[in-house]
């Protein structure tokens, strides 16, 4: 039977410990042990099925962790406090001092940061290339690189990662493929295209009412056993644990996931064709015109659509920046970082969420300071929605009457 993330989530099952639909919370930060011995063999990684501390794990973050594993087709999962809280212990968990890291240049403007300024200070180096073009990426590979890093549809550019591609390079020069699959949840499933790790932030649409910051990283049962070893586990040593009252409300919205997203995607390319044709430059990868429109149809779950991610190009950052403000008063969305969240939000990545990106990199790699970036949210009436958008499109100038009046 065809791979089905959503199918996957309804059959797991859950009771709380008094039979209630949900799992219990488990509100303690420390469990007891009925024999000493038990506790040794815990400490030691060989007593499966106890719990030492909540650092270490919860049974509320374990019921997420599988549900999660579930869903992108892996074997386990480990939950975090939040997407750089997972991204961060992988790579260093994966890489030592003298490794290099071959990364997508067009990634969220913390990892490129991370990756940049951080690493470097552990002699970790990174070389950031276009990661559309897999002879550049195989060209950057050295005799020290460990890892291949992207995004399933990059931030904020929303370009496409090749993951079939870049898994046979990465099998090719023995690397491990990390891909962060947070714009594209049930469209992709990296693991089933050769990813090795799979890390979300949940804090978008996996959650999906911006009220939760989470991460999470999917992979073997080996690779997460090594994050969670309480002598050089990454995760387990920096410590970036997610609270269990945080991930039992993170699960039960993920039961709503696949609603949700077929809502975004429908929403966003109903927009992203009407801007399109109203002459905007307009990037969706739902959108033929899109580069990568061939490969993201060629490795999607087609009933979930193209994502709810769209940007356009307002021209300048100050008309960016009229056209959000008027947005959000006119109650379309919120000028507000993240994404996923039930109502439109927008925002100038090159200004805010990409700001850590300089800014003649951000010109190499097309990000321009009038991009708009939209998260597209759950609009009921996206015509009406799209009616509001273009009145106020008109009003700051970024469409004129004579290209409405011809489409």
């Amino acid at each position: 039977m065809k791979f089905n993330p959503a199918d996957n989530i309804q059959d797991l099952q859950y009771f709380g410990e008094f039979g209630g639909v949900n799992p219990s919370i488990s509100d303690s930060s420390t469990y007891t042990f009925l024999s000493a011995k038990t506790m040794f063999d815990t400490f030691e990684g060989n007593a499966d099925g106890c719990y030492l501390y909540s650092r270490h794990s919860t049974p509320s973050n374990l019921y997420l962790g599988e549900a999660l594993a579930a869903m992108e087709g892996t074997e386990t999962a480990n939950v975090a406090a939040s997407g750089m809280g997972a991204i961060t212990p992988v790579l260093f968990q994966l890489c030592e001092a003298g490794d290099h890291i071959v990364s997508s240049r067009t990634i969220y403007g913390g990892t490129y940061a991370f990756l940049k300024n951080f690493t470097p200070r552990f002699d970790i180096q990174t070389t950031f290339v276009d990661i559309t073009k897999l002879d550049v990426v195989e060209a950057a590979i050295t005799e020290n690189t460990k890892v291949l890093y992207c995004e399933s549809v990059s931030n904020p550019l929303l370009e496409v990662a090749d993951i079939k591609g870049l898994s046979a390079l990465a099998k090719k020069h023995n690397l491990k493929l990390v891909v962060d699959n947070t714009f594209s949840p049930l469209s992709v499933s990296p693991a089933k295209l050769g990813a090795d790790i799979v890390i979300h932030s949940l804090t978008k649409f996996i959650n999906g009412s911006s009220d939760t910051v989470g991460g999470v990283v999917c992979g073997t049962q080996e690779f997460i056993d090594q994050l969670r070893n309480v002598n050089d586990g990454a995760s387990m040593l920096l410590g970036s644990t997610m609270d269990s009252l945080r991930a039992s409300s993170i699960l039960k919205n993920l039961r709503t996931l696949h609603i949700r997203m077929k809502q975004h995607s429908y929403n966003a390319a109903f927009l992203a064709n009407k801007f399109e044709a109203d002459g905007l430059k307009t990037v969706y990868p739902g959108l033929k015109s899109h580069p990568s429109h061939p490969l993201f149809k060629s490795m999607m779950n087609p009933e979930y659509g193209y994502g709810g991610m769209l940007t356009i190009d307002a021209g300048s950052l100050e008309k960016a920046n009229e056209l959000m403000e008027l947005m959000q008063h006119k109650n379309l969305g919120y000028l507000a970082v993240s994404l996923g969240f039930y109502k439109t939000l927008f925002s100038a990545p090159g200004s805010s969420t990409s700001s850590e990106i300089p800014e003649d990199e951000q010109l190499e790699m097309g990000l321009s300071d009038g991009l708009i970036r939209f998260s597209i949210g759950l609009d009921n009436n996206i015509e009406r929605t799209y009616q509001v958008m273009k009145e106020c499109m008109l009003e700051v100038g970024v469409l004129s009457d004579d290209v409405v009046l011809i489409n």
